[in-house]
């Protein structure tokens, strides 16, 4: 085979190549394609129910309320939030009169002023932070140290879980003598509805009341 024979065969598969495209540019030309959002009943090949399609989309924002720490507490495993602790026991200890480390020992730390363990040296950054360890505050240092309190020496990056913070925080609240009190739980906001419904059934309660005690009355007399 000399090298005629090799130049036929590259022409050969240039040619097929080009066919390819000019097949599929041909396709792109008969058939226009179109974006998602540029869809309509008018270029889709099949017939779309777009109703439902439009019922599934939802552009409603789910918005949290805030964190009822009374309630989710007092249901939390203490013992999990124990074994949460020990990804910390490198830098902190737990022991009643235990020693500083990297980081302060934590008995007792839950409901005290920030940044007040004795003997042990605090970055500027939580020096700065006035208030105590509540429930609330413990939360969010836990959850991202640095975006608490920024510039703190504490190297760890927090604990996104959210089950798995507040069971440590459940934990970290038992260690102490009194340990801090819970917050009550936050009320219940019910709908209007159910409001007016309520209120509806007291004032017939109340007519009920009111009316019974008239015909008493009257049939004493």
């Amino acid at each position: 085979m000399g090298e005629l024979f090799w130049n036929k065969v590259a022409g050969v598969v240039l040619a097929t190549v080009l066919a390819v495209l000019a097949i599929m540019e041909l396709g792109h030309l008969l058939v226009p394609s179109h974006a998602a959002h540029e869809l309509t009943a008018e270029n889709t090949a099949y017939p779309v129910d777009w109703a439902a399609i439009g019922a599934g989309a939802s552009t409603e924002v789910i918005v949290e309320g805030p964190t009822d720490y009374g309630l989710v507490l007092a249901a939390a495993d203490i013992g999990a939030g124990e074994r949460a602790a020990r990804r910390c026991a490198a830098c902190h200890t737990f022991d009643q009169g235990g020693a500083n480390g990297v980081g302060p020992n934590l008995w007792g730390v839950v409901g005290t002023d920030i940044a007040s363990r004795d003997g042990f040296s605090y970055s500027a950054a939580l020096q700065s932070l006035d208030g105590a360890w509540t429930y609330e505050a413990l939360d969010a240092f836990i959850e991202n140290p640095s975006s608490y309190a920024s510039g703190t020496a504490m190297s760890y990056r927090g604990l996104g879980n959210d089950d798995t913070r507040l069971e440590l925080i459940a934990y970290m609240r038992s260690l102490a003598d009194n340990p801090m009190p819970l917050p009550a739980p936050l009320p219940v906001d019910l709908p209007a509805e159910a409001v007016e419904d309520a209120m509806g059934s007291m004032d017939e309660a109340a007519d009920d009341m009111a009316e019974q005690a008239q015909q008493e009355t009257e049939g004493g007399e």
